[in-house]
């Protein structure tokens, strides 16, 4: 497998935004077969200490969501720092060819980790024209008549980068099923 679903959590929206957990697992686009998995939190002042950014109507979002996905970052302060959150990360990714890596937004997932990469000095690792947007797939799969929000009940916790990026990687796989099979 070479396609790989990235799910951050984050303090902010922007690209240079302090990450706080990468999730991410490979994927089967044609079967939905779900492959490795990686999860990391990431200690939210080491991402600080490297430039990263907070921004304040991101904390009050994350105060206002559930407790279970709160409860997942209370121990944040014993979480990786970011450089080795991101040296795991790439050690993950270097089992795949031609890796493809899927965010939800281009710019969000893939940019914010490109961006923490080079922060550390590590090299990106996938090449820039293999990046996949779910964000195009799903408008595609509703053309169709497939709405992932509607029409995919979510397993897990949301918010949970490794729930979230497993869950992306079902519906992007749904959704391409249904589209080929067109």
């Amino acid at each position: 497998m070479n396609n790989l679903m990235i799910d951050l959590e984050t303090m902010g929206n922007k690209h240079n935004t302090a990450i706080i957990a990468i999730g991410a697992c490979f994927f089967d686009s044609k079967t939905g077969a779900i492959g490795d998995k990686f999860y990391k939190e990431v200690n939210l002042e080491s991402a600080v200490d490297f430039g990263t950014e907070m921004d304040a109507s991101t904390v009050l979002w994350w105060l206002q969501q559930s407790d279970e996905a709160r409860s997942k970052f209370k121990g944040n302060s014993k979480a990786a720092s970011l450089h080795d959150a991101l040296s795991e990360f790439y050690d993950f990714c270097k089992q795949a060819k031609n890796l493809k890596p899927w965010g939800n937004g281009i710019t969000f997932d893939l940019g914010i980790l490109a961006n923490s990469f080079e922060k550390c000095n590590i090299k990106t690792p996938w090449m820039f024209w293999n990046e996949r947007d779910v964000r195009t797939v799903v408008d595609l799969g509703k053309m169709v008549g497939f709405d992932p929000k509607k029409d995919m009940p979510f397993t897990g916790t949301p918010h949970y980068a490794l729930d979230d990026a497993i869950h992306q990687a079902k519906y992007v796989s749904a959704i391409i099923q249904n589209i080929t099979a067109s």
